[in-house]
């Protein structure tokens, strides 16, 4: 009596439908994906290791160039009638928060006097916007 042995079969998976699959989402992602550029002025902003991106379009913006000129809405505002200004857009806003976006190489004291300008109009909080930048590593 004999027995019939083990047959031994090797069985490769097809992996053409998952590679398929994989292009088929990166190209959904890449056509879906739209990039924005919201800058108006030429400012250099800061880059910020530990930043996260806001996205509320509500909040009133106050842009210093490298001259430290300020300007809101796109409109060149004076140091004198930065706090007036400030407060008719916070008196219109539901959330009271400025967002300052400056360029990098604005003097600090330029960048105090618009936070102090947005807390004497009532702002209830001051945001800094910055660039978001991976850790930059030495190695090769």
């Amino acid at each position: 009596m004999q027995f019939e042995g083990r047959r031994h079969t090797s069985y490769i998976p097809n992996m053409t439908p998952l590679i398929d699959i994989v292009f088929l989402l990166l190209i959904f992602f890449m056509l879906t994906s739209h990039f924005v550029r919201d800058e108006v002025i030429n400012i250099d902003l800061p880059e910020a290791d530990s930043g996260k991106a806001l996205d509320k379009p509500q909040q009133v913006e106050v842009v210093i160039d490298k001259n430290g000129q300020f300007s809101i809405d796109n409109q060149i505002v004076p140091l004198t009638s930065l706090q007036s200004v400030l407060q008719e857009k916070l008196s219109a806003q539901e959330e009271k928060v400025v967002r300052i976006r400056g360029d990098e190489n604005v003097d600090l004291g330029v960048a105090i006097e618009a936070f102090d300008a947005a807390r004497k109009a009532g702002a209830v909080g001051v945001d800094i916007v910055t660039i978001d930048q991976p850790v930059k590593t030495d190695n090769p």
